[in-house]
């Protein structure tokens, strides 16, 4: 039997689709019940008539913050699927982060060790790359910078990966995956998603960094590929194309039938902007909406390449071109 935390996001739940339409034996962990409606709202997307995929899913409420509850969930588990994260790139947020990402990964990695669990593949970020010299290209071996001004998110996210790394050192079979921004159906709230219904609505601007794109769907069939091989202790990038955000945001306008953004948002500008979004925390204690570190992201030209992870498994990426048209489909067809 597998089991999968953060079940209930984008890459969790089209994951628990993929295993289950696989004949796997699924047990997944939820904090919320009310988020069991992201896995249904994607189930969906593939047969929206048939509800008994879901129903072959065990489902336990555990946190992996939770070491009792989360280590009963681990009785007779062969192999983790670790995809719960919190994503924030808010300072004040740390704390939070910090539990989520490095306890809570550590607890996972440890109860895994205590539970003679087979094989772990762990769910990281591009973010945790270290940045290139002279603009070289980003691949695993771009090693990590602790002096540079790294986001909250980003600090966590590597702090995970060691616990993982130490993991392997004591014993645990182990493979990282650290995609770029991940594109899928299915939850419109955040993530990715909400970047769809901010395009529908309408955005003017665009900014002038580049990202890197990846579909929901390679995400998880390179993860389900790797747990099952005899791979382990690797790190692999999943990032199948380099676009720049006018790019991004002007073909998914374009899918969306939405008006393109068609005006840059200059650096000084967006500098102004995110100083004046800490002003109104620091006075009215409204959640950040831009920082310093997502403006740096926005506004940054970075390459990543994959090779590694096209060569290992012999895969081909599917077109960004046709994840952002099935994308918007979909959400136009929630709409209705």
């Amino acid at each position: 039997m597998v089991l999968v935390t953060g079940g209930t996001g984008l890459v969790g739940a089209h994951l628990l689709h993929k295993l289950v339409s696989n004949k796997e034996s699924v047990r997944a962990i939820y904090r919320n019940e009310r988020k069991l409606q992201n896995v249904k709202n994607v189930f969906a997307i593939y047969d929206e008539n048939d509800s008994s995929l879901y129903e072959k899913i065990d489902w336990v409420k555990a946190d992996i913050l939770d070491i009792p509850a989360f280590n009963d969930a681990l009785k007779g588990i062969k192999y983790v699927y670790h995809c719960a994260a919190f994503v924030s790139f808010e300072p004040n947020k740390y704390d939070l982060l910090r539990r989520t990402n490095i306890i809570g990964t550590a607890n996972v990695v440890n109860l895994c060790i205590a539970n003679n669990v087979t094989k772990l593949c762990h769910v990281s970020s591009i973010a945790t790359l270290g940045n290139s010299i002279k603009n070289k290209n980003i691949t695993e071996d771009t090693n990590w910078n602790s002096d540079e001004d790294n986001s909250v998110y980003a600090i966590t996210k590597y702090g995970a990966e060691l616990e993982v790394w130490r993991g392997t050192q004591e014993g645990l079979d182990a493979v990282i995956v650290n995609p770029g921004v991940i594109l899928g159906a299915g939850i419109w709230r955040y993530g990715s998603g909400n970047i769809f219904k901010k395009v529908y609505k309408g955005l003017r601007y665009y900014t002038s960094g580049r990202v890197g794109l990846v579909a929901v769907n390679d995400v998880v069939n390179i993860m389900i590929a790797l747990l099952k091989s005899d791979i382990k202790n690797e790190r692999y990038i999943l990032v199948a194309k380099n676009w720049t955000y006018q790019s991004f945001l002007q073909k998914t306008a374009m899918a969306l039938n939405a008006k393109s953004p068609m005006k840059e948002a200059k650096p000084w500008l967006l500098n102004i902007v995110w100083r004046l979004d800490w002003l109104k925390q620091k006075l009215f204690g409204k959640r950040r909406v831009i920082t310093k570190h997502i403006v740096h992201s926005l506004t940054t030209t970075k390459n990543y390449k994959c090779k590694k992870i096209e060569n290992t498994l012999n895969y081909k990426f599917e077109m960004i071109e046709d994840t952002i048209t099935k994308t918007a489909n979909h959400y136009l067809k929630s709409l209705q």
